[in-house]
């Protein structure tokens, strides 16, 4: 099988990061690492799609540079689950793109010998599965190159290196502190209830009425109450009017 992938990146960064067992292994879609594995020979689990069904391989994967230019990739597995063995040989050659010389081409050409489950797929199969992985294994190392600094692309040096050189500020004791502004600044809610907050007891603290923005919203007057008053007035006034009426009658009568 022959296939060309593009990478963009130039060919000396590609060819230091196809140098390094680990980098590559981590790029191949579907595999799962072994954390205890020898150094410079990664190994772990497989997953391969190939059609409607996956198979899932145990094995170990060795890098060879060869040249400026050629790197070999060998790779060999059993089935989880059956009898069947996968063994790869793939030679990757390098090249500056026609147009860019910033981006590298993968010409990728490689041989499979197979037992199992994998020997029994079609032809055109296995040659869709294979170019997929290819794919998507340019794609990974790709976006692997972007999330190394560019001082560390050349160097080997542990992309990780600079996120704990990092001081990282402690957090703040204060349980206001979210809420000031980010110029530093208190708004003036805050500010209020630090002062508040100042010359009292824990307990009254914690028993004294929220206020601003958290502070409860009175209930609404009742409507009764309103309309009774309303009516009250006029009647109270009538009554008065009707006793000052009846008194001047009593005592034009004695």
């Amino acid at each position: 099988m022959e296939h060309e992938v593009y990478v963009p990146f130039p060919v000396e960064t590609v060819r230091q990061a196809l140098a390094e067992p680990e980098r590559v292994a981590r790029c191949i879609p579907g595999c799962q690492l072994d954390a205890d594995a020898d150094p410079g020979t990664p190994g772990g689990r497989l997953r391969l799609r190939i059609g409607s069904s996956t198979i899932t391989y145990r094995g170990t994967l060795t890098v060879t540079v060869r040249g400026a230019d050629t790197v070999l990739v060998e790779a060999s597995g059993m089935e989880s689950r059956g009898d069947g063995s996968a063994e790869l040989s793939l030679t990757v050659r390098l090249a500056a793109g026609p147009d860019d010389s910033a981006t590298t081409v993968l010409s990728c050409a490689g041989t499979v010998t197979s037992t199992g489950r994998l020997a029994e797929a079609t032809e055109q199969a296995a040659e869709s599965a294979g170019r997929r992985v290819l794919d998507r294994f340019a794609a990974n190392l790709a976006a692997d190159l972007t999330d190394t600094p560019p001082d560390t692309q050349d160097s080997g040096a542990p992309a990780t290196a600079a996120l704990f050189d990092t001081e990282v500020p402690p957090p703040s004791l204060d349980p206001l502190t979210d809420a000031d502004d980010q110029d530093g600044t208190p708004p003036a809610e805050a500010a209020h209830a630090r002062r508040t907050m100042i010359g009292r007891s824990a307990e009254e603290v914690d028993h004294a009425p929220p206020r601003g923005r958290y502070a409860p919203v009175p209930a609404p007057q009742s409507a009764t109450t309103s309309a009774t008053l309303r009516w009250a007035a006029p009647a109270a006034a009538l009554a008065l009017a009707s006793a000052v009426v009846v008194g001047r009658v009593l005592r034009r009568r004695r």
